[in-house]
């Protein structure tokens, strides 16, 4: 005799495989601990902050000569 399979839980359990699979993928694409977020974010805030330092002129907003 044949084996009689539940359609509904094979379906739930496609699904869950998919779903599983899809989480593997974004935690490889998009997953960084939060220590190396703000890591990145600290050597980036200070690269601008020394690039700034460097400039000849400082940028100050244009004052319009009619008033």
């Amino acid at each position: 005799m044949a084996e009689i399979i539940n359609l509904r839980q094979v379906r739930k359990a496609k699904a869950r495989a998919a779903e599983d699979a899809k989480a593997e993928e974004n935690r490889i694409a998009f997953g960084r601990p939060k220590k190396a977020k703000t890591l990145q974010q600290r050597r980036k805030a200070l690269e601008i902050e020394r690039h700034e330092g460097h400039r000849l002129e400082r940028s100050e907003p244009e004052r319009d000569p009619s008033l």
